[in-house]
């Protein structure tokens, strides 16, 4: 029998992975305005990443989940 997995530690893990891909967009969206000419694989990285970041925390608001609650 498999183990069940709680709400909670998904939950957690969710708002792991959002901090974890908001720290990873900043980064890379900094480096490409630091940049003179920034590359084409650069704009795309920082849009990727901020896609996935979003892409988060619209999950986290349809599971309800608060940074403030957990």
């Amino acid at each position: 029998m498999a183990k069940k997995i709680k709400k909670r530690d998904v939950d957690e893990e969710l708002l792991d992975a959002i901090l974890s891909l908001e720290k990873e967009w900043r980064h890379i969206e900094s480096i490409v305005e630091m940049s003179i000419e920034p590359t084409q694989s650069g704009l795309e990285r920082a849009k990727l990443a901020q896609a996935k970041y979003l892409f988060l925390l619209l999950e986290a608001r349809h599971r309800r989940v608060s940074a403030l609650r957990v």
